[in-house]
């Protein structure tokens, strides 16, 4: 593929590092001359010192002949206006934005619901633009996630599908502690399967004969249900989230907050409706030293506690009871903050934490503050663009913890040359796993085995080697290219 990045910052390099890793043509473009200086050094691509909202511009760096554009710019405005000059001429080309005004993206999204009908077919996107970015929505749906999930660990979910991989690292005494893994069966009952494991750090694709130890990190998927039994085994427990703290009233907690909690707008008759739900029965404090963020939360939010008050403040935090709390999610703008913060606030007695930290480089140094979720706001960001630029038959990416190794949702396209066969026939151990696999006009997915088949419209969740990926997904691919 031809790719032209708008926007060299730290997603940009990011986004860059990764497809060119994956053997993509990609261009760059920057009107800050040291930082393309930087980007020259660092990376095999080619460099443009310009603004990247110039048609003439984009034409010299070979638009015309490009699969998409990506507009990563510290600008909305030039974001959104490359995208629509773009699509004015080369109307064939994805084009991707970045949007950080939230008002932005939630009247895009409106207009977009508003009018279905309008925007099907050959109708144009809104501004030019195929698909909408906005860090803050894709980081404060990975903390709720980890939220409903019991905020063991970063988990990953699929569809409506109660099949998911969690990451849990076995603990002293464990049951698991010294077996192979091909002896799991024999310890746990729960159908399961081992994803990946991670060893000092580093993330690879499990082998039945690698034996586990205490300390290593294990990547399981399992049904929701069996969770709390396989934790147990490893040495963990799944405790109940009764009483949630959120640090931090800006964007991204509010949006938490609003998943968490119903707004004052509902109607009387929907709240007395709720009252029973769990998500009432959960109680929520919310936090921020800024008094009119306090305030708009505490206007916004009727089933919550709002104070406005200093979270680093340790007579303030027991005044309000923080260390009996069973989570606390650290969702503040300062990042670094937010890792001390978690790991203080567990130190109080908090029995869970989840922050949001800038990067996956950041988030094994949470881990290693005892943080038990991390959600990494610039890779989120990434594995959402990279999603869409993998082509329909891909619904999502996930990168995993280090970023060695990549979960991938696809659907089995039409003439693909695997399709019929059994996993097993199609194995190549070390490189890719096939993890999950929901037949065509079914609900569910199951856990695959050497004997299941795969057929054309399957949905599957593999895991791959990040170098790898480009590969698997044309080795899955279709031969009517």
């Amino acid at each position: 593929m031809r790719i032209v990045i708008v926007g060299a910052g730290f997603t940009g390099i990011q986004l860059a590092k990764l497809l060119i890793n994956e053997k993509n043509n990609v261009v760059v473009i920057d009107n800050d001359e040291e930082q393309m200086r930087h980007v020259s050094n660092r990376l095999d691509c080619s460099v443009m010192i310009a603004d990247g909202n110039s048609l003439e511009t984009l034409e010299e760096a070979g638009i015309a002949k490009a699969d998409a554009l990506v507009c990563l710019t510290s600008s909305d405005e030039v974001n959104m206006i490359t995208c629509s000059l773009v699509d004015a001429v080369y109307p064939d080309i994805l084009k991707i934005a970045r949007v950080r005004n939230y008002a932005y993206y939630v009247n895009t999204a409106e207009a977009k619901k508003s009018h279905a009908n309008t925007f099907v077919g050959k109708h144009r996107p809104l501004y030019g633009i195929d698909y909408m970015i906005h860090p803050d929505v894709e980081a404060a749906d990975a903390i709720v996630q980890a939220v409903e999930n019991g905020a063991i660990s970063n988990v990953f979910s699929f569809d409506d599908s109660e099949m998911q991989i969690f990451r849990v690292t076995v603990g002293e005494g464990s049951a698991f502690a010294g077996h192979k893994l091909m002896e799991i069966r024999n310890i746990c009952k729960e159908p399961m399967l081992v994803s990946y494991v991670e060893i000092d750090g580093e993330s690879a694709l499990p082998d039945g004969h690698t034996v586990m130890e205490a300390g290593y990190t294990l990547g399981i998927l399992a049904a929701k249900s069996s969770i709390p039994k396989i934790l147990e085994l490893c040495g963990s427990k799944q405790k109940e989230l009764k009483k949630i703290a959120i640090i931090g009233a800006g964007r991204i907690g509010t949006l938490v907050a609003a998943k968490l909690v119903q707004p004052k707008q509902l109607s009387m008759i929907k709240k007395l409706a709720e009252r029973a739900s769990k998500k009432i029965q959960q109680k929520l404090l919310i936090i921020d030293s800024d008094a009119q963020l306090a305030k708009n939360a505490a206007d916004r939010f009727a089933n919550a506690e709002v104070c406005n008050g200093d979270a680093t403040d340790e007579i303030f935090l027991r005044e309000e009871g923080i260390p009996d709390f069973d989570l606390a999610i650290c969702a503040t703008h300062n990042h670094e903050l937010n890792m001390v913060l978690a790991a203080y606030l567990e130190s109080l007695g908090v029995k869970q934490s989840i922050s949001l930290v800038t990067s996956s480089a950041f988030a094994a140094i949470a881990e290693k503050l005892g943080v038990d979720v991390t959600v990494a706001l610039r890779d989120v960001v990434v594995d959402s663009i990279m999603s869409h630029l993998r082509g329909k038959a891909v619904k999502e990416i996930h990168t995993v913890s280090t970023g060695d190794l990549e979960i991938i949702e696809c659907i089995l396209p039409v003439g693909s040359k695997v399709s019929g066969k059994k996993i097993r026939e199609i194995a190549d151990p070390g490189n890719f796993l096939v993890l999950l696999d929901r037949h065509s006009g079914k609900d569910e997915y199951e856990i695959v085995t050497g004997e299941s088949v795969i057929s054309t419209g399957d949905h599957l969740v593999l895991i791959s080697r990040s170098d790898y990926s480009t590969k698997v997904l044309e080795f899955f691919g279709s031969n009517e290219e």
